[in-house]
């Protein structure tokens, strides 16, 4: 049955107003908001009400940041408490209940070799700030200044992020091949495409000639997520940290997507086994408020006292909410649930790449879903996979808005449809959430096919 775009719930509301103010006061780099024309006024868990009265179900989750959903009990709680309380909300970097309280649930989570002889670092609130007090570190702690990072990579939008990031210009950051199934660097995919770009990461460290001399560090996401959700072979992460540490190379993973659950083990470089020397953690360790830390091997401890500051480092109601949800998803055992869900959600979407020949490839870990999308149509005869789609993509996330799913777009392309629902997704929910993007993805195609007939490009 057709899923239908739902009905307002209460008059419209004056969000056209706010759309059109927002429009023309903001600046033109504003994003979510050009392709999500929805002013939110109350949500829960998975649910979000615009003021124009529409519910939507939220695939989006803060970008991965909220775990529990929106406004998830626990964590209405515990900023009551800090807030009945009378503590101070803002210490700069001083020691406080609250801080010592999450300090104590985060390395409660992190993989043990880590956390039983780490350092903390609290950075300025957003992820790409705990990036750049990695970099730092690691280039204070080895006196080398090069780093090696991966295509399709994203780290954040601050200078030294975006060196790092996939899409960077004129740096000076060796680049190196991300293992893809899909669209393999080598052609091959599986194992072997895998090997192979440990085989050359190797060479390349040890080429005197190869123009890359002993680097700082190595960072990588366990699963790049702006890049499309492709999740990184066990095996590779495994030799990504065998060649790093022969060659005594710091090892950074970016966790700040993939963390707290949503891949289905607490922390994604739990699945293979790898443990990193620099962990960088944001988005869901704040329970859905603005906090960004480093956890590091203590002997990578070489900064001066404000080698990283920030004013506002000192959150006290993100560090509350945060240890709440870390230790609600601990309790819980939703990372388990994510694997098991997850991989439900998976088989399903597979399915219906059976009789969709646009979708290219449903990848994922947990939680964490993409649909690339393609124009089988467009392939040359030597093409190993059909060229991205983004235009069919933009349609479907269109598509999946009218019927009150809200989702984000990702790849290199934009022709990833991304899926990142709360770990406290039910089972109906989930239904729900796929039936709505199957019917979106069926209403996009044949808007697409009109226009081919009628000779329009889509």
């Amino acid at each position: 049955m057709a899923v239908t775009e739902p009905a307002p719930v209460a008059p419209p509301v004056a969000h056209e107003g706010i759309l059109r103010r927002q429009s023309l006061r903001e600046s033109a780099a504003r994003t979510y908001a050009r392709s999500l024309p929805i002013v939110p006024v109350r949500a829960r868990g998975l649910t979000i009400e615009g003021a124009d009265g529409r519910r939507y179900l939220d695939c989006l989750s803060g970008a991965g940041t909220l775990a529990l959903g929106h406004n998830h009990p626990v964590v209405l709680e515990a900023l009551k408490k800090v807030l009945d309380s009378g503590a101070p909300l803002h210490v700069l970097d001083l020691a406080t209940p609250v801080k010592d309280a999450f300090t104590t649930e985060l390395f409660a989570t992190l993989p043990r070799q880590l956390a039983d002889d780490a350092r903390i670092q609290f950075c300025g609130p957003a992820g790409t700030d705990a990036v750049e007090a990695a970099l730092k570190l690691v280039r204070t702690a080895t006196g080398r200044n090069g780093l090696l990072a991966f295509t399709g990579a994203y780290h954040g939008m601050t200078a030294g992020a975006l060196d790092a990031s996939g899409g960077a210009t004129d740096v000076r950051v060796s680049r190196l091949p991300f293992p893809q199934n899909y669209r393999c660097p080598f052609g091959i995919g599986g194992e072997r495409g895998a090997e192979l770009g440990a085989r050359w990461t190797e060479s390349l460290l040890d080429d005197p000639k190869g123009g890359v001399p002993r680097p700082a560090g190595m960072i990588l996401e366990p699963v790049q997520g702006e890049g499309g959700v492709i999740p990184a072979p066990d095996a590779w992460m495994r030799r990504m940290r065998e060649i790093t540490a022969a060659r005594s190379i710091p090892l950074i993973a970016d966790e700040v997507q993939t963390g707290v659950g949503r891949t289905g083990t607490f922390w994604a470089v739990e699945h293979s086994g790898v443990v990193p020397d620099v962990m960088v953690l944001s988005k869901a360790i704040g329970g859905s408020l603005p906090l960004a830390v480093i956890v590091y091997r203590s002997e990578l401890d070489a900064w001066q006292p404000g080698a990283h500051a920030g004013t506002f480092r000192g959150n006290q109601l993100a560090m509350a909410a945060g240890a709440a949800t870390l230790a609600f998803v601990r309790e819980n055992r939703l990372a388990e649930r994510a694997a098991t869900l997850g991989a439900r959600m998976l088989g399903r979407l597979q399915g219906l790449a059976a009789a969709h020949p646009c979708i290219g490839d449903v990848r994922g870990r947990g939680l964490m879903i993409g649909v690339e999308l393609v124009d089988p149509d467009a392939a040359p005869p030597d093409a190993l996979v059909p060229p991205s789609a983004p235009a069919l993509a933009a349609a479907v996330q269109q598509e999946c808005l009218t019927r009150g799913l809200i989702v984000e777009l990702g790849g290199r392309h934009s022709g990833v449809v991304r899926l990142l629902p709360p770990l406290t997704l039910t089972d109906e929910q989930a239904m729900a959430v796929l039936d709505r993007f199957a019917d979106a993805l069926a209403a996009a195609e044949r808007s697409r096919q009109r226009c081919t007939d009628g000779g329009q490009s889509y």
